[in-house]
């Protein structure tokens, strides 16, 4: 299996299959084996029910995973990336928001042995944003970055860590988070503090990105969450 695609979703009906559509023929343009799955974390929609429905080519493996209560995006993230089996593994937020295109820049680092993970960024050199985030948003992501550097000491180079697109060797991927815990928005902190402290090499490359204003995550309902979950890592990084 050249490469896995893991998609969470919680409640996307409305994005699911093209979505899906998107990867699938991604992998098959490119000739690569691969592997599609679907996350449905405690939707109450039909999301797994489109899922499953969507044409895809026949020699593209699709694996839809649901379980009943909504768990958060690390814990979706975690049970794809944890039934993967491809060589190399990455997963994208449902949405479409990055052209799957976009996939080979982040492969070719991992493949010509450049990093360990890659990981996609829509504030590097060479990006291109056709539709930006809401001013308030732009403000929350700037505060949580300066608090993830400054107080949970992620280096600065790492210009957008909750970038949902990100790439992984294979290997890599599945130790790191069978290690991680975090359950909610912040396990991308968790997955790079576990990759610095086992010595993998992450580095960023440029995406193309449109934002999706339908998200599920909200800064204000979510923050006191968020912290704790820093708090959270911050305890556990600190032991190991």
């Amino acid at each position: 299996m050249d490469l896995s695609i893991v998609i969470p979703a919680f409640e996307e009906s409305n994005k699911i299959a093209r979505d899906i559509a998107a990867a699938a023929d991604f992998l098959d343009s490119h000739q690569l084996e691969g592997e599609i799955i679907v996350v449905d974390d405690g939707s109450e929609d039909n999301t797994s029910e489109i899922a499953r429905s969507v044409k895809i080519p026949s020699n593209i493996k699709r694996n839809v995973l649901r379980y009943e209560a909504h768990r958060g995006k690390g814990y979706a993230v975690r049970t794809g990336i944890n039934h993967t089996t491809g060589d190399f593994v990455m997963f994208a937020d449902s949405g479409c928001c990055v052209p799957y295109e976009d996939t080979l820049r982040g492969l070719e680092l991992l493949k010509s042995g450049t990093c360990d993970i890659a990981h996609g960024s829509r504030k590097t050199c060479g990006c291109r944003i056709e539709k930006t985030q809401s001013f308030y948003r732009r403000v929350c992501s700037k505060i949580f970055h300066w608090f993830v550097v400054r107080d949970m000491k992620i280096p600065a180079e790492f210009t957008d860590t909750q970038c949902g697109f990100k790439i992984y060797k294979g290997d890599v991927a599945r130790h790191l988070y069978g290690e991680s815990v975090i359950d909610g928005f912040t396990f991308d902190i968790e997955i790079i503090m576990r990759a610095q402290k086992e010595g993998y090499r992450i580095k960023e490359f440029p995406i193309d990105w449109t934002c999706d204003r339908d998200s599920r995550l909200s800064p204000t309902r979510s923050s006191w969450s968020v912290l704790s979950e820093l708090l959270t890592i911050r305890r556990i990084m600190s032991k190991k």
